[in-house]
C-alpha cells in the first residue's frame, strides 16, 4: 500500500466528481496534482497542492476550490480532518488504521515494498564506470561505480529492463603506452636495470605482475621481436590483467555489469572484411544519411 499514490488518487477521484456535478465546465489536468508530507507535522498526515495547481484552468479562486475539494475528501472514512491552509494548500489528517495497514503491508512485501511497474518492461542500457584499462581504480571510479549501479537498480525496482555496461576503452593511444610501459616491467622481469620510468610512461608497480606474467608465459622471446610484433600481444595481456583487477575491486563493491564492450571490437575487421564501424558507415552512405562538407574557418580575433 503507497498511501501517497492511493490519496493522489484519491484527490483526483475527488476533482473528476466536482467536474460531473457541474462545479467547472470540463475536467482539468490532474497530472499535476502532487500529494506529499506537509511541511509541518503538526498540519497532519499528508497535503495537497490540488486547489492552486488547477484553480486557474477552472476558473475558481484557490481558496474556493480548496474547499470544495476537501469537502468531498472529508466524505472518506479514512480522513478524520480536513484543513484549508494558506493560499489553498489542503492538509488531510488521517486515521490510524491507515498507517497500521501500510506498515502490515510493508511487512508482508518484504524487499519487494515499493517496487513500481513505471517502465513496463522498456529497455534501459546504463553504461557506467568504464575506466580505461589502464590501472586500478581510484576514488573517482568507485563513487561513479556506485552512483551508476544505484541508477541501476532504481530503474529496475521501477520496472525497467535494465542492462549494466562496462565500456572498455581497449584502443587509442593509451593502451598502447600501457603495452609500452608493461615491456618494460617485462624486462625488468627478465633481471634487466630499466632505471627510472621515462616520462610518458605509466610508472606504477601494480605492472610488475603484468611483466612477471609475461615472462611465465613467454620468457625471453618478446625481447627477440620489434616493437610492432610484441606490441599487440603485451598490450592483450596487459588489458585483461588491468581488467581482472577493476572486476575484482567492483565485485568487492558488490556490483556486476551483465555487459562488458570492448571499444577494440569496433575497429578490428570482420571475418577478414570491414571493421563494424566501416561499415556502419558505409550502410549509413548507401542510405543517403551522411553528408561531407567543410567546416568555416575560425574566426579572427
Amino acid at each position: 500500500m503507497n498511501v501517497f499514490a492511493e490519496f493522489t488518487d484519491h484527490v483526483r477521484s475527488a476533482v473528476e466528481t466536482l467536474a460531473r456535478d457541474g462545479a467547472f465546465q470540463k475536467p482539468p489536468d490532474l497530472t499535476r496534482i502532487v500529494v506529499e508530507p506537509p511541511r509541518d507535522a503538526g498540519h497532519g498526515d499528508l497535503a495537497t497542492n490540488a486547489a492552486m495547481a488547477l484553480a486557474k484552468e477552472v476558473g475558481i479562486k484557490p481558496r474556493e476550490l480548496a474547499e470544495r475539494i476537501g469537502a468531498e475528501l472529508k466524505k472518506r472514512p479514512e480522513v478524520t480532518a480536513v484543513e484549508i491552509a494558506g493560499p489553498g494548500f489542503i492538509n488531510l489528517t488521517l486515521d490510524r488504521a491507515v498507517w497500521r495497514t501500510a506498515l502490515v503491508g510493508a511487512v508482508q512485501a518484504g524487499i519487494a515494498y515499493g517496487r513500481a511497474n513505471l517502465g513496463q518492461g522498456e529497455k534501459v542500457n546504463v553504461e557506467y564506470v568504464s575506466a580505461n584499462p589502464t590501472g586500478p581504480m581510484h576514488v573517482g571510479h568507485a563513487r561513479g561505480a556506485v552512483f551508476g549501479d544505484s541508477l541501476a537498480n532504481l530503474l529496475a525496482f521501477g520496472g525497467y529492463d535494465v542492462t549494466r555496461e562496462y565500456y572498455i576503452n581497449d584502443a587509442g593511444a593509451q593502451v598502447d603506452v600501457l603495452a609500452r610501459s608493461a615491456y618494460l616491467r617485462y624486462s625488468e622481469a627478465l633481471g634487466e636495470d630499466i632505471g627510472p620510468i621515462p616520462d610518458g610512461l605509466y610508472p606504477g608497480d601494480y605492472l610488475k605482475p603484468v611483466g612477471s606474467a609475461l615472462v611465465r608465459e613467454h620468457g625471453p622471446a618478446l625481447k627477440a621481436m620489434p616493437e610492432a610484433a610484441w606490441l599487440g600481444i603485451v598490450r592483450a595481456t596487459a588489458i585483461a590483467m588491468m581488467m581482472d583487477v577493476i572486476r575484482d575491486d567492483l565485485t568487492a563493491l558488490g556490483i556486476a555489469h551483465e555487459v562488458f564492450f570492448s571499444e577494440r571490437s569496433l575497429h578490428e575487421p570482420q571475418n577478414g572484411g570491414a571493421s563494424k564501424i566501416a561499415e556502419t558507415i558505409a550502410f549509413l552512405e548507401r542510405e543517403g544519411l551522411l553528408y561531407r562538407g567543410t567546416l568555416p574557418p575560425p574566426r579572427e580575433w
